[in-house]
């Protein structure tokens, strides 16, 4: 048996409880993604044949469905397919940090970090650690999904607590945070950029800065490792129960002479990397900063996952060649080989979830779901504060419909930031509820680039994990980070915070 829950006759629990079942009594998440793609195909010759169309708000085009049931649909279907699966995106991120991950987890260095971690860390700060890391590891781009969530689980198990409540934990503060940070990410500037797009509809000279949500950002960052904290202690630990399966934790030991030795050398290593990134970025024209002089447009930023595999590459063998792991490169090779053995599973699940997303894009149906949902909203004619709860539960919505952020909000700025504005209300005010709703259905989302990792992950715990498995231990935070969330709002809001440096809550004319 490699879960006991413990019984609880709360109704709450009962709920999650069916929804696991429910959920897992699905087919695998592999023959799902299938299944789902074919459901696409079917409903592209249902949609066109009805005559579903969309008004694209920004160019005014008709949007209509692509039928793929057709000779070129099908003819696309065959030549795309592996490309479909090469060219997605989390793939090759996921199979390249492995191979740097690999090397450091093969010479022992994950191994003993988790030991200090977990000796050095008091076991009540466990968790929140875990939340806090994975909202800051949002910073680094995708590393959170890579490196985090998984060492979540073998810490959790080494303290002798539920390994899947500590992957929670991290997957929690990673996506359901995802919003939240002390420091701007890649998505600021991304998302200010279409946002000042949409705001020069109404007004060309508006700007819309990448700190724009900022404050709002920082302070909940805090409310976001407190609440995924709470939920995990209060909710999902006890519901999970005493973990007794079949994969043994890792024994907590002091370190030897020669582990110490290898820590060292990893270190050096560290400094050293450190000071050649320092002196590509301090210099205005270092050659590790952007084309336009800028940090955000780095290659630091923007290759974050080649800076892990080599980060973490050279510092795993540094740390194997001081404890002796490491006495050739066959054994370095052999450590990537055996990384990579650990994501059969993940890139089989993800060759069908390429072909589902692929088709969902190509048929034009999110993008017509999309429209049709926020035209139903715009049309409700509330006040501030439930127009913005009801505009966070819309994009929670159709973030369960797609996946890319920067996608959703090219499609929905357009709309909303406009309308706001004629009613009073900043573009920098439309674009954080956007972010809130973004970020709560992430973790319970099979869009989520990520997903299928994330089951492989819950796999290795539990064989029987699947998506109920998934939806059922996250939905807890979902629902409680859009309560602490919405609380936050309506306080901001109240007092008339501004959101970020001069980014206010109201326009005026």
């Amino acid at each position: 048996m490699e879960r006991k829950k413990k019984e609880s006759k709360s109704l709450f629990n009962q709920f999650l409880n069916f929804t696991e079942k429910a959920g897992n009594a699905l087919p695998h998440p592999g023959t799902l993604f299938g299944l789902f793609a074919l459901s696409i195909i079917i409903l592209s010759a249902v949609a066109a044949s009805l005559g579903w169309e969309a008004i694209h708000p920004g160019t005014g085009e008709t949007i209509i469905p692509v039928n793929l049931m057709t000779e070129d649909g099908l003819n696309r279907i065959l030549l795309e397919m592996v490309d479909n699966f090469t060219s997605f995106a989390p793939l090759g991120i996921v199979l390249v940090a492995m191979l740097g991950i690999g090397v450091a987890e093969g010479s022992g260095l994950i191994a003993t970090i988790i030991r200090l971690l977990v000796l050095s860390a008091p076991n009540r700060l466990l968790t929140f650690i875990l939340v806090f890391s994975g909202v800051i590891s949002n910073t680094a781009s995708d590393i959170g999904y890579v490196l985090l969530i998984p060492l979540a689980g073998i810490i959790f198990g080494a303290v002798h607590r539920h390994p899947i409540a500590g992957m929670a934990a991290a997957f929690s503060g990673v996506s359901g945070g995802f919003s939240a940070n002390l420091l701007l990410g890649t998505i600021d500037p991304l998302l200010a950029g279409l946002s000042e797009e949409a705001a020069q509809i109404i007004d060309p000279n508006y700007l819309v800065n990448p700190t724009a949500n900022y404050y709002f950002m920082f302070i909940s960052t805090f409310i976001i490792a407190f609440a995924g904290t709470w939920v995990t202690e209060k909710i999902v630990e006890p519901r999970l129960g005493k973990y007794d399966g079949d994969v043994q934790p890792e024994k907590i030991e002091k370190l030897s002479t020669n582990e110490k030795k290898g820590l060292k050398y990893s270190l050096i290593t560290f400094v050293i990397i450190t000071i050649i990134v320092l002196i590509g970025i301090i210099p205005e024209d270092g050659f590790l900063r952007g084309s336009d002089g800028g940090m955000l447009t780095s290659p630091l930023i923007k290759g974050v996952v080649a800076i892990l595999f080599i980060v973490a590459g050279l510092m795993g063998i540094a740390y194997g060649v001081g404890v002796g792991k490491f006495k050739n490169d066959t054994d370095v090779i052999n450590s990537m080989s055996t990384a990579t053995k650990t994501l059969s599973l993940y890139i089989v699940i993800v060759f069908f979830a390429a072909q589902f997303v692929a088709y969902f894009k190509w048929t034009n149906l999110g993008v017509i779901f999309a429209v049709k949902g926020a035209d139903l909203i715009a049309s409700s004619g509330l006040g501030i504060i439930p127009l913005m709860l009801m505009f966070i539960i819309l994009s929670a919505m159709i973030n369960m419909l797609m996946g890319s952020a920067s996608a959703k909000w090219a499609l929905m700025a357009p709309i909303f930031v406009p309308m706001f504005m004629l009613l009073g209300y900043s573009p920098e005010l439309t674009q954080v509820v956007y972010r809130i709703g973004d970020s709560i259905t992430n973790i319970i989302s099979p869009m989520m680039s990520f997903f299928a990792l994330i089951i492989a992950y819950f796999q290795k715990y539990d064989s029987k994990a699947g998506i109920g498995t998934i939806i059922s231990t996250m939905l807890p935070y979902t629902i409680i980070f859009f309560i602490a969330w919405a609380i936050l709002l309506v306080i901001w809001l109240g007092l008339g915070l501004p959101l970020g440096p001069d980014a206010g809550i109201y326009y005026n004319m």
